[in-house]
């Protein structure tokens, strides 16, 4: 059989990576096994050739691997744990590859987490799919010759970002397929829940790879014309009367430990102008709905709706629809709170100072006590007034308090869904609008274990990921007509 594939392999020692070699090494289609090792342990035990790098994820590393990729394929794993093929799988992989003409392939697999073994899908790869922490599993293969195409025509060198390049760019010389098929196990070691993963890219210690991402999806943007440049369209907040300047929208259901404590929050802030509280009870049936008829305050607008099939977005649809809504909808959750009293008053400022349809603030992480915990205080500095609209693409979410001018959100509407409905408002904004930004601490972000995020399986990520996927997607093939009517 023919030598098809060279494979890359990460190497810390020999103990690590010694099982991995021996079972690639039992394929008839392994033609090399190059070691990617960034320390000075030596490896001549194995039999394998080492390639030294600065790190997994650089453009320095794709280009040491493109240069060794002289056959058809190139694997490359991504973990320093011990792989395990399934049967027959890198014959499985090649075909696939071979079949669709693909520029990369990727499978579901199985994840051993403490000696368990666990079935790992994911999902299917779609022009959307920009975001750089999309999970591909560990074992990516490359055709070689794509490979080579993307080093030639990559300029700028990416110490974090190398990785995610060679996947968009790849993407756009070939698809990128994934085998709804078990084709191997990895070990993983990251066991945290779903809650606390989501906000790894907020982290402020991530700030520098954050910078690198960013301009390789930026690039990626204009490559296939979906670039926006940073001119908006102004905006004049005089148009229409409201009975109010602002006012909260909470969508609550089932929150009667919470939804006190967000009410107070509303109640005592301080403002130059009228406000209210539109708060929209899904049926709740634990007590929810007693804790806010307890509050004796006219500015509070209680609405049980008449539709029961709402999900977050369809309630927020409800209040913003409301004849006594203000002009200026600025969002709560039922579980959090606004961190001082001239929350409020800072959000609608920001729309008149900065001409927006759409003001995103600034929020701190704490538990249910509203201590701060970490990563603590989350700004979403990659969203700047230059390129925010653009890096919104490639981010999983906007930020917190999101505030909304009414007469905008009243025509476009709000997704009637419980996941990724503000994500998609924010980039349909951005497109049109410039989208302010609050950077002082004007939220409580409350995570506890009754937070809707907190601990997801596997399956409910995958259908937040794909839809939010499938927001991107339908926002990129706008901007592209967009851009072809200019």
């Amino acid at each position: 059989m023919k030598k098809k594939i060279n494979c890359f392999i990460p190497a810390a020692n020999v103990a690590q990576v010694e099982s991995t070699v021996q079972i690639l090494k039992g394929s008839e289609l392994v033609n090399e096994i190059y070691l990617l090792v960034t320390g000075d342990d030596k490896f001549e035990s194995l039999g394998c050739p080492t390639i030294k790098v600065d790190s997994l994820v650089s453009s320095n590393t794709v280009k040491a691997i493109a240069a060794h990729a002289d056959t058809e394929y190139s694997l490359i794993y991504t973990k320093y744990t011990t792989l395990e093929l399934g049967y027959f799988s890198l014959e499985r992989f090649l075909f696939i590859a071979d079949s669709s003409e693909a520029s990369m392939v990727y499978a579901d697999h199985y994840q051993v987490i403490d000696g368990v073994r666990k079935a790992n899908p994911l999902i299917t790869y779609q022009e959307g799919s920009l975001r750089d922490d999309f999970n591909f599993g560990s074992v990516l293969i490359y055709r070689s010759g794509i490979l080579k195409k993307v080093i030639e025509s990559t300029k700028e060198e990416y110490p974090f970002a190398g990785m995610y390049n060679l996947r968009l760019a790849s993407s756009c010389l070939g698809p990128v397929e994934h085998i709804n098929e078990y084709l191997y196990a990895e070990v993983e070691t990251d066991t945290r829940k779903s809650g606390q993963k989501i906000f790894d890219y907020v982290d402020p210690k991530n700030r520098e790879v954050q910078i690198d991402m960013e301009k390789v999806c930026t690039a990626h943007l204009k490559r296939i014309g979906a670039y926006l440049e940073p001119i908006f369209t102004p905006i004049k907040f005089d148009s229409v009367d409201f009975p109010v300047e602002a006012s909260v929208i909470i969508p609550v259901y089932n929150r009667v430990r919470t939804i006190s404590d967000a009410i107070k929050s509303v109640l005592i802030q301080k403002t130059n102008f009228k406000f209210n509280l539109i708060i929209i009870d899904n049926y709740s049936t634990d007590g929810t709905t007693e804790a806010i008829k307890a509050f004796n305050d006219p500015r509070l607008i209680h609405i049980i709706p008449e539709r029961k099939d709402l999900g977050i977005g369809g309630c927020w649809n409800t209040g913003v629809h409301h004849s006594q809504c203000g002009k200026f909808a600025v969002q709560l959750d039922s579980d959090d709170v606004y961190s001082s009293e001239n929350t409020l008053q800072t959000m609608v400022n920001a729309f008149y100072e900065q001409n927006c349809s759409m003001v995103v603030g600034t929020y701190m992480m704490t538990n249910f006590n509203m201590e701060m915990i970490a990563p603590g205080i989350i700004d979403h500095k990659e969203w700047t007034p230059e390129n925010g609209r653009n890096n919104a693409l490639r981010i999983n979410g906007l930020g917190a308090p999101r505030a909304f001018y009414t007469p905008m959100l009243r025509e476009i509407k709000v997704p009637n869904t419980s996941y990724g409905e503000d994500y998609a408002l924010g980039l349909y904004f951005s497109r049109h609008f410039q989208i302010g930004r609050v950077y002082d601490v004007v939220y409580n972000c409350r995570r506890w274990e009754d937070n809707s995020d907190a601990s997801l399986d596997v399956v409910k990520m995958n259908a937040h990921n794909l839809y939010k996927d499938r927001i991107r997607t339908w926002e990129v093939q706008a901007r592209k007509q967009l851009n072809r009517k200019k």
